[in-house]
């Protein structure tokens, strides 16, 4: 739990009682590799901080071509957050890559305890800035201007140790590429 704390306390510091509070609705839960946090089509409840493994959130685009937009590695907190928000079906499914350890804790749970401690709100608030908001702006912008190859580069950059847990078709798929051009990529680096 402790680099749970260190995470969330990052982005607002938190009295004893918000902790208290918070580790009161979290439970441990390990995901077996390839099971599923959240299905697409499911109206999610849980957001889920990686204490060890791996997980992906990906759509299936119409052709059926598998569509990742994210990877949650240790540390990242991991949740179809717009889905919850709107109380409606997930756009996308959340699976385990890895056998996969978490905290997870019910978000209708959480909202209700942002309204009673203001330090775990300001908190949720500064997360939302950065990963929503400072974050998000930048990597889109990339999908639609950057070649492959530089979209490549940004993510050894973001993610040093990531591509060596991942299969190639896998890292394709983040980056909006084939596999065989990801070769070429990195046969040319």
């Amino acid at each position: 739990m402790n680099n749970f704390w260190k995470k969330v306390t990052m982005y607002h510091p938190l009295s004893d009682e918000s902790q208290q509070a918070w580790a009161n609705i979290i439970k441990r839960r390990t995901y077996k590799r390839h099971e599923t946090l959240v299905m697409e089509g499911q109206v999610p409840r849980l957001v889920a901080y990686v204490v060890k493994g791996l997980l992906s959130q990906y759509y299936t685009a119409p052709n059926g071509d598998v569509v990742i937009k994210r990877f949650f590695p240790e540390t990242f907190l991991a949740a179809s957050l717009s889905a919850m928000l709107t109380q409606s079906p997930s756009q996308f499914t959340i699976r385990a890559l890895e056998n996969t350890t978490v905290l997870e804790y019910d978000f209708d749970e959480f909202k209700k305890l942002t309204m009673l401690c203001p330090d775990m709100a300001a908190s949720y608030i500064r997360y939302l800035e950065i990963h929503w908001v400072v974050e998000k702006e930048p990597q889109e912008i990339s999908l639609r201007y950057d070649t492959a190859k530089s979209r490549y580069t940004a993510f050894l950059q973001q993610f040093p140790t990531l591509e060596r847990r991942l299969k190639q078709h896998e890292v394709a798929s983040y980056l909006g590429i084939t596999p065989t051009q990801l070769s070429r990529i990195r046969a040319g680096l």
